[in-house]
């Protein structure tokens, strides 16, 4: 599979205790920002662009630092944001090293977040958390999130008609703005009514402190959302809040105890770093915010009522860590639902059939696939032994028994190669050995090659390398298994697959209707798709979808079969894709399914599918 950018990771850690408590107890202060870079570097596979911290001391003085912030950009982020941080801290103690009071990152409140940007926008001034100051602790705000809004535009006019003035049309941006716009009015409330009661001075500022209420704050804001987000904020004078948007698409866990909160975009990552079972780890609920004032006190609120629930279903096939109790058992399932097909497309020849798996993310599924196939191959050994056990010698009841299914690791991902030579064959032809095959894992021009992937989204990667390398085995036929259904429609919620043209599964179907003579379905629906372009969100109808609607998915796929296999490969290509069904059987918690169905679960998401088909048809016309 192309390896795609994706679902960033967000990851919170709220002190409960003073940092005496940690010392004396684990012999160090520095236990909120140890485990703030476990959970990090255990979501390392959300975020390779970039990384930053923030942290917030509770107990500064006036005139001292009290929010403190680190970001870095590149695969090592991580590690260069920590290395940042102990430097810094390191400096600050070389002459009172017991002086936590003055320690740069020396705090209660913990924030961290890896990057993948699915907008185009690189930089070190992208790279999350993002701060906003104000002389008032009450007022400084520091945010970050895993999310994508489809309707940015909106959110901008809003704020612009409302008398701000954002700096950047980035997402984070305008919502930075936007919370810290409603943080100020919940301040600026709280001082009219303080105010009222006689407080003044410092007396007053700390009144406002205690009682800041953030739900207020996420309820003016949230509701205007349209997209897929977990966002998560700390505020200079002690508030830590998370939350989850109404469709459930993003995904977000919490655990707390009497001495830590600790929120991760991944449950697996903080049973690891807590050391504590799955059941102990809740799950943020759509719509759902999770807050910790500044006292310590946790609690959760519903800002937002659950809409069409969605959790997005690519987190269970891919992008989450497969070490989750129930993601592991679900991609097993995802392999196993497969098996009828596959021996369909082998014509049950498990003798002549060697399976095996593209590496690395698809190992889980091929397990189950494997589990599947010997529990058909069993079924089918028993009815023999039944129905001839007292016509069998021993030698013969031992070779049925010992007839197994031929497991071989045939492909194998090498070095990661770098193409520094321009001309288009060269490259090519170096992008064919990213991956290699183990020689003599089959026999040439007699065994059937069955292979599992966990997705299948370009082709390119397929067609370009994997195809080709496996090729040299000489399969007598090659059937590409995806655990995933047929990519069909853009994602517009944090993955990085946002153009029509990228799949090649609509190449397919496009190339479908252009050899049966449909040009007029095509540009049918590009004709409703531009009669609908200034219609709100709201009215948006999803008419990509009748493009598809001529062809079953056996057609398409024969069709994608076709379209990846190169003038060099002389045996027979299958692709066996999952069905929606097989998928919603297996991972039965996660419904939302919009790349492979079209059914957005948010209005903004048909608005930006029918800009998307727009772009793509008036790109062909160019």
């Amino acid at each position: 599979m192309e390896p795609l950018k994706h679902e960033c990771g967000v990851a919170l850690v709220r002190l409960r205790k003073p940092l005496d408590y940690y010392r004396r107890k684990y012999g160090t202060w520095t236990y909120g920002l140890d485990k703030l870079y476990l959970l990090m570097e255990k979501q390392h596979n959300r975020g390779q662009e970039g990384a930053g911290v923030a942290c917030v001391k509770l107990d500064a003085e006036p005139g001292e630092e009290f929010m403190f912030r680190k970001r870095a950009e590149g695969s090592n982020a991580i590690s260069e944001v920590f290395a940042a941080i102990s430097k810094s801290i390191e400096t600050a103690r070389q002459d009172t090293p017991n002086d936590l009071q003055h320690t740069p990152y020396a705090g209660q409140m913990y924030m961290g977040h890896l990057r993948y940007s699915t907008t185009g926008k690189l930089g070190i001034s992208f790279v999350h958390p993002f701060l906003r100051r104000n002389n008032y602790r009450a007022k400084n705000l520091t945010l970050c999130g895993n999310f994508n809004l489809t309707n940015l535009p909106e959110v901008f006019r809003h704020l612009a008609d409302h008398g701000q003035h954002p700096r950047q049309h980035a997402d984070t941006f305008i919502l930075l703005e936007q919370l810290g716009h409603r943080l100020d009015r919940e301040v600026e409330r709280l001082y009219d009514e303080l105010h009222q009661n006689g407080l003044q001075g410092l007396e007053l500022t700390r009144a406002i402190e205690r009682k800041i209420c953030m739900a207020n704050v996420l309820r003016e804001s949230a509701p205007m959302w349209d997209g897929g987000y977990v966002i998560c904020g700390m505020t200079g004078s002690g508030e830590t809040f998370a939350i989850r948007d109404p469709w459930g698409i993003r995904p977000a866990f919490y655990y707390t105890d009497e001495e830590t909160m600790i929120l991760a975009s991944e449950r697996p990552v903080i049973q690891t770093a807590m050391n504590v079972d799955k059941e102990l780890v809740n799950e943020l609920h759509p719509g759902q915010a999770l807050f910790v004032n500044a006292q310590g006190d946790v609690w959760t609120e519903q800002i937002i009522e659950p809409r069409q629930v969605a959790p997005c279903s690519f987190e269970r096939i891919y992008f989450s860590r497969g070490s989750d109790y129930d993601i592991y058992r679900e991609r097993k399932k995802l392999g196993a639902n497969l098996v009828p097909q596959i021996l369909q497309a082998i014509d049950h020849d498990l003798r002549h059939t060697v399976f095996s798996f593209i590496p690395n993310t698809a190992e889980v599924a091929f397990c189950g696939m494997l589990e599947q196939l010997n529990a058909y191959l069993n079924t089918q050994k028993s009815k023999v032994l039944a129905d001839s056990l007292h016509g069998l010698d021993r030698k013969q009841i031992e070779e049925i028994l010992s007839f197994s299914i031929r497991a071989e690791k045939v492909a194998l991902k090498d070095i990661k190669l770098r193409t520094f030579i321009t001309q288009d064959s060269t490259r090519n032809d170096m992008a064919a050995h990213v991956y290699d095959i183990t020689y003599g894992s089959l026999t040439p021009y007699e065994d059937n090659l069955v292979i599992i992937d966990d997705s299948i989204v370009r082709g390119t990667t397929l067609k370009q390398s994997i195809i080709q390398i496996l090729a040299r085995l000489h399969p007598k036929k090659l059937i590409i298994v995806s655990s995933a259904p047929q990519i069909r429609y853009p994602d517009f919620y944090g993955i990085d697959m946002s153009h029509m043209s990228e799949f090649i599964a609509f190449k397919a179907v496009i190339a479908l209707l252009e050899e049966d003579g449909r040009f007029q379905l095509i540009n049918d629906v590009y004709a409703r798709c531009k009669a609908q372009a200034g219609l709100p969100k709201e009215q948006t109808v999803n008419y990509v979808k009748q493009l598809y609607e001529p062809y079953t998915d056996r057609q398409i796929s024969g069709k994608i079969a076709q379209m990846l296999r190169s003038a060099n490969v002389d045996f027979p290509i299958e692709i066996i894709f999952q069905s929606v069904e097989g998928l919603h059987d297996a991972c039965p918690g996660h419904c939302g399914d919009w790349y492979f169905t079209g059914n957005y679960p948010t209005p903004g998401g048909n608005k930006m599918l029918n800009d998307a088909f727009i772009a793509y048809m008036e790109s062909r016309q160019e």
